[in-house]
């Protein structure tokens, strides 16, 4: 149906539409569970805060789990590479998101001030943690991390939990946070009203500015001060899936190649500044304008990174010849039209039925409504 190499940037555009629509819809949820402790000062407002992605949350983790499968299914390298590289950090984000269905189930089990109080931290924690972690590995990607495949395609890691923890790799989860806090607190105008939609309209404007400076930063960061990758010679792109059938080098300005070569796409990290000035200003008025503005700014983000790294995936700073690119880390080309043809039938079904539900649970939810219900409500 297709060549190769369509078939992989075809998974490349997927991979990044999978992640996209985790921060957009996952997004506001770990958002509004990281803001409890800080928007909500009372426990019926907290319960409100729950109460607005009740409904949703639970699908909305279904784009995590597609993301997965999907780089387990299209890019097994990347997926050997990451999961086992990143084992501890994988380990520590799954840990704070299995801390948000407990947290939601047993909050209201008690009408006890410190039990409550105890959730609403752990689910604060799980809101938190999760966009941190994601950010650092993001930051990571852009310096490489330390590993290698041998003749036989073994892969060895050589780096370790704390090695990821570099400070340009810190601004990149500091950069996520203020995004999903963003997200989070523009929700929570569409969705509340009285004080706990003044406090979130507050959060807005405060995570907004953090959001643009730390990008801002992040990104005058990485083309000046960081070495970026490059394939020399050019590789065939319908090649097969071997990393050692290449040659890789850093070079100064490196993730500035696809800018230079393509000046359009400068289009996607200038627009976040507009994207997120927009949004603060239409929280009071335009509420809904102001999330969907939120969602397209983590877009934006997001598509930065891709396109910056385009075409690695995750180049190593040990041993460059050994970086997965969308050229060499892919599944092979029957695997790759087969599901393609699953995903052209399955996620218009899955968006129509999120959008339906969405439209189902349009409203705001109030103190009363909480309090109405509280026999079956968080």
């Amino acid at each position: 149906m297709f060549e190769y190499e369509t078939l992989r940037i075809l998974w490349w555009l997927l991979l990044g539409t999978l992640l996209i629509g985790f921060a957009v819809t996952d997004g506001f949820d770990l958002g509004i569970a990281m803001l409890l402790p800080i928007i909500g000062k009372r426990d019926v407002e907290r319960r409100v805060m729950l109460n607005t992605v009740g409904p949703v949350w639970e699908g909305n983790q279904v784009w995590f789990i597609l993301g997965g499968g999907a780089i387990f299914a299209a890019w097994p390298f990347l997926y050997a590479a990451a999961f086992s590289g990143f084992y501890f950090a994988m380990f520590l984000v799954l840990a704070s998101l299995i801390v948000r269905p407990v947290g939601f189930t047993f909050r209201s089990k008690l009408d006890n001030a410190r039990w409550r109080s105890f959730w609403d931290w752990g689910l604060a924690i799980g809101g938190f943690v999760p966009p941190l972690i994601f950010g650092v590995a993001f930051g990571n990607l852009f310096l490489g991390t330390p590993f290698q495949f041998d003749e036989d395609l073994r892969f060895t890691y050589e780096g370790s939990f704390f090695g990821l923890l570099r400070p340009f790799a810190l601004l990149c989860g500091v950069t996520a946070v203020a995004m999903f806090a963003l997200h989070g607190a523009a929700f929570l105008t569409v969705k509340t009203e009285g004080e706990i939609a003044a406090r979130a309209r507050k959060v807005v404007v405060i995570a907004g500015a953090v959001l643009l400076l730390v990008f801002a930063l992040g990104g005058i960061w990485l083309f000046v001060g960081i070495d970026g990758y490059a394939i020399v010679p050019a590789i065939a792109h319908d090649g097969p899936s071997n990393p050692l059938l290449k040659h890789v080098v850093a070079r100064a300005g490196g993730w500035k190649a696809n800018y230079i070569g393509t000046p359009a796409l400068f289009l996607a990290p200038a627009a976040v500044f507009p994207v997120v000035g927009l949004a603060m200003l239409s929280r009071v008025q335009r509420p809904v304008l102001s999330f969907l503005l939120t969602g397209l700014a983590s877009a934006l983000v997001i598509a930065t990174a891709g396109i910056s790294l385009f075409p690695f995936l995750m180049p190593s700073s040990s041993h460059p010849d050994s970086s997965l690119t969308v050229w060499d880390a892919s599944s092979s080309r029957l695997t790759l039209a087969i599901m393609l043809v699953v995903v052209i039938v399955i996620l218009p079904i899955v968006l129509a039925y999120t959008g339906w539900v969405y439209r189902v649970i349009r409203g705001k939810v109030t103190v009363a409504s909480v309090e109405a219900t509280s026999d079956h409500s968080y």
